[in-house]
Parts: structure tokens; C-alpha cells; sequence
């Protein structure tokens, strides 16, 4: 199943910087072992934004929930999800 998921950090300005870098490290290489897997297949960041516009391709909600819910950062995340289908004017396989 394809998603759209629209991540916003909000970071509070309380949490000291070298205890945030640690999390955005760890929240770095999860996302990209996820990219690896071919579960998160796009990531674009929203420009003058903490943000990213996403697509994941898993297997169905339960999963994108676990996804979602293991990233370092998703204590300090606005999250909105969409699910997906193939367009019928799309020339391209879904």
C-alpha cells in the first residue's frame, strides 16, 4: 500500500543541542535503512520548513503505524498520512 505522510519537526528550543543531534543521527540512519528496505520510497524536504513530504510502500496501516511511531524524532512530529491508489490516467504502472 502507497502513503503520502507529511512529517513537520517541531524540536523544542528547551532540548539541549547536543541531546537533539544525537536524535536527528539516529532518526538519519533509520530513515535511510528504511529507504535501503524499499519501505520509504520518496522524501522531499518543504522548503524554509522543518518539514518532508514523503511516500511510503508498505504492506498495510498497521505497518506505516510501527514505521512511524519507531522514528527517533516522532516525539516532536505533526503527522499526516494519505493513503494512495493508482490514477487512471497515470501512464505509469502504480
Amino acid at each position: 500500500m502507497l502513503f503520502k505522510v507529511e512529517m513537520t519537526v517541531n524540536i523544542p528550543a528547551s532540548l539541549p543541542a547536543e541531546q537533539a543531534d544525537e536524535i536527528k543521527a539516529k532518526e538519519k540512519a533509520y530513515s535511510q535503512r528504511l529507504q535501503r528496505e524499499g519501505k520509504w520510497l520518496h522524501i522531499w524536504r518543504v522548503v524554509g520548513q522543518y518539514a518532508n513530504v514523503s511516500i511510503f510502500d508498505v504492506a498495510d496501516n498497521q505497518e506505516l503505524h510501527l514505521l512511524l511511531t519507531g522514528l527517533p524524532l516522532y516525539p516532536y512530529m505533526d503527522i499526516s498520512v494519505q493513503p494512495l491508489c493508482a490514477h487512471p490516467s497515470s501512464i505509469h504502472n502504480a
